[in-house]
């Protein structure tokens, strides 16, 4: 690995370059400790709580921000550039977060919308003011239908930001695909649909730029190999075989190597992931390119002791607050900028 140690480093030719974090983190359950009487937000992990709900509501923002700022730190020195999020109940949480811990200095801007979700789980992303402003932003409504039921229901937005990283017009992609709630394969159909909005919002922007820089990430709910990401999406895991409109998942790799970023059973799940485009991988395009992926895995944001030791150290069971973090590990990829 030729990765730096810190922002800026000189390559073989002498040319000034830099490094940014992009990251996607599920950071469970990230809901305030007032009942909204429009959401079933009293179903959410904090609110079963009956002491101490705000006590543990800043810790859990202290964690988090924790996590969060040290995301990719050993390459750059910096906290991540972008991370998009999902389990969050609304802005003021989001808002809270970026106020918290070393988060705080880094000047944060935020790009949020409510979801129609039942629950108010939301998601939203995170930027450095300093690097990334937003041109446009908007929702895709994600419409489905209850298999048993036929009643239509909705669930979270599918995010898209058109924005200027230093000055490179890059596009993101927030998602939360329905859960496995039900089974895999019942629950399929969801996620199905989920990824072929998806592919209609890549479509649309392919259509109107040429080459255009995609990252697309989220908690997909389904693994790399899953037929929503490997056939809807044609996601590919080799970087040197792609076509034009083509998407780049490094997490396959990963996945078949054994890791994952979520357990159930004993079993290691890779929902978390980040696809990029063609045009970020191929070193003959100008600007930004894609160095590699990773998955934040240190040590303290994993169960050292007891009967789920390895797995994420969460931040909820059982009514309990555990002081934990998230179920689920974050996801991350480093861009290498030329100036």
């Amino acid at each position: 690995m030729f990765f730096s140690t810190i922002p800026f480093f000189l390559n073989a030719q002498s040319e000034l370059q830099r490094i940014h974090t992009v990251s996607f983190y599920n950071v469970e359950n990230l809901f305030d400790t007032i009942n909204d009487i429009n959401k079933k937000d009293e179903r959410s992990p904090i609110m079963e709580i009956k002491n101490n709900r705000t006590k543990i509501y800043y810790q859990k923002l202290q964690n988090l921000s924790k996590v969060i700022s040290d995301i990719g730190y050993k390459h750059t020195k910096i906290p991540p550039t972008i991370v998009g999020l999902s389990e969050v109940e609304n802005r003021m949480v989001i808002e809270d977060l970026t106020e918290t811990g070393n988060l705080k200095k880094s000047n944060y801007g935020i790009s949020h919308f409510e979801s129609p979700d039942t629950r108010g789980i939301d998601v939203a992303i995170i930027y450095l003011k300093k690097y990334f402003k937003i041109i446009n932003e908007n929702v895709h409504k994600l419409e489905l239908y209850d298999t048993n039921s036929k009643n239509k229901f909705f669930t979270r937005y599918q995010h898209v930001i058109e924005g200027l990283l230093e000055g490179e017009r890059i596009f993101l992609i927030v998602n939360h695909w329905p859960s496995r709630i039900g089974g895999k394969v019942k629950s399929s159909t969801y996620r199905k649909r989920a990824a072929e909005l998806n592919l209609e919002i890549i479509d649309s922007i392919n259509f109107i730029y040429k080459n255009p820089k995609i990252i697309n990430m989220g908690d997909f709910n389904d693994d790399p190999i899953d037929y929503s990401i490997k056939e809807i999406l044609n996601a590919k895991n080799d970087k040197n075989n792609l076509f034009d409109n083509d998407l780049f998942n490094a997490y396959e790799k990963l996945y078949l190597e054994g890791q994952g970023t979520l357990v159930y059973n004993d079993n290691w799940n890779l929902f978390d992931q980040i696809l990029v485009s063609k045009s970020l991988t191929d070193e003959s395009y100008e600007s930004f390119s894609f160095l590699n992926a990773y998955i934040y895995n240190e040590e303290y944001i994993i169960n050292q002791s007891g009967r789920y030791k390895g797995y994420p150290f969460r931040s909820f069971a059982s009514g309990n607050f555990l002081n934990g973090y998230s179920d689920h590990l974050p996801v991350y990829i480093l861009l290498l900028k030329k100036l």
